[in-house]
């Protein structure tokens, strides 16, 4: 029997929020800081997210690792923070799962256990697979949690996937959703055209994962012509690492891009901030090193607030690039708009 999503976090999931991919909070000895992984979630919260992503690439690959042993136990400080905040409003608990059938399923059977809502599947390190297996792979874990959908971008991790493979994962009946994030326009139509190309076309939410074209792919209607008629889809939210940073702003942008987009003509100004959001993720996302630091900046300008003590990572590998603490600066002078500093003073202060 396939797992299903109650009515009402589905009707949020296809409205659009703000979910944010959760980063790991570690001490300087790389353990964790089981303090500040909670008051990180509790943030969330309080900003106004949708929802949460937990144990995805944001919150590192390396929990899974026997070594840290971390991915049940930052799974459930996850699940404890919203339990304690007491959220009466609908709120996605959504579980990013790895590995080869047999894990993906035992971490989808996890996240279950700890009531995730939703599991966001990622076909990295898989590339023994052929699509068909991967087809295969998603319809094993959907039997246990409904998945939400995930195109990675190669560079992190990811693998590149044809749009038949798409068209097939679209009929899987509890698929709810997609995250889109090859970070490339050619294979993000593929993903769209696929879904509409689906009669479950209604039934799937389409999320940005591309940290580099957020307000772009928001405020864009795709159109395709389908068996002779126009459908028209919608990017309608975003699970993202940029906005694991700055997500008070994110949720008031959201906010207006929903309103702005009903219009006939999108302003001129949502254009060039859609430009400023993409410079400023080029610095935090380390774009200039093939994206080698985008754990680290995002650990950066969380630390820079006090929401995090330090910026470390479990790899050796993750840390800030050559001049990203630099570009980091230079993007907060830059735009100042873009930042939830107040806020953030206020929650701390609060909290």
């Amino acid at each position: 029997m396939a797992a299903v999503l109650q009515e009402e976090l589905l009707r949020h999931l296809q409205e659009g929020t703000v979910i944010p991919a959760h980063p790991l909070a570690l001490t300087e000895r790389k353990e964790l800081d089981a303090e500040s992984q909670k008051r990180l979630t509790r943030y969330y919260i309080r900003a106004g997210a949708g929802g949460i992503a937990v144990g995805v690439h944001t919150t590192q690959f390396e929990i899974r690792d026997p070594k840290y042993n971390l991915f049940e136990k930052v799974l459930a400080l996850a699940a404890e923070a919203v339990e304690e905040e007491g959220v009466k409003r609908p709120f996605l608990k959504i579980a990013g799962i790895c590995g080869e059938t047999k894990q993906a399923v035992r971490e989808a059977e996890i996240a279950k256990s700890f009531g995730y809502h939703l599991g966001l599947v990622s076909l990295g390190g898989l590339n023994h697979y052929s699509e068909r297996d991967l087809v295969r792979h998603v319809k094993e874990i959907s039997r246990i949690l409904p998945v939400f959908g995930f195109y990675l971008q190669p560079a992190v991790g990811g693998r590149l996937l044809s749009y038949e493979f798409w068209r097939e994962a679209a009929e899987i009946e509890n698929l709810y959703a997609i995250k889109i994030a090859p970070f490339n326009r050619y294979q993000t139509l593929d993903v769209v055209r696929a879904v509409c190309a689906s009669e479950r076309r209604g039934d799937i939410a389409l999320y940005t994962g591309n940290d580099d074209h957020i307000l772009l792919d928001l405020l864009t209607t795709f159109r395709f012509t389908i068996d002779g008629k126009t459908v028209e889809k919608r990017i309608v939210g975003g699970l993202l690492g940029q906005w694991a940073v700055w997500t008070a702003k994110a949720v008031e942008l959201l906010e207006e891009i929903k309103k702005v987009r009903t219009k006939d003509a999108i302003p001129a100004e949502y254009l060039a901030l859609a430009n400023e959001l993409t410079d400023a993720n080029g610095a935090i996302f380390d774009a200039k090193h093939r994206f080698a630091g985008c754990i680290s900046g995002i650990h950066e300008v969380l630390r820079r607030q006090g929401l995090l003590k330090t910026a470390v990572c479990l790899s050796e590998k993750e840390k800030l690039s050559p001049g990203q603490a630099e570009e980091i600066d230079r993007i907060y002078e830059m735009y100042p708009h873009l930042n939830d500093d107040e806020f953030v003073k206020k929650f701390l202060s609060d909290d």
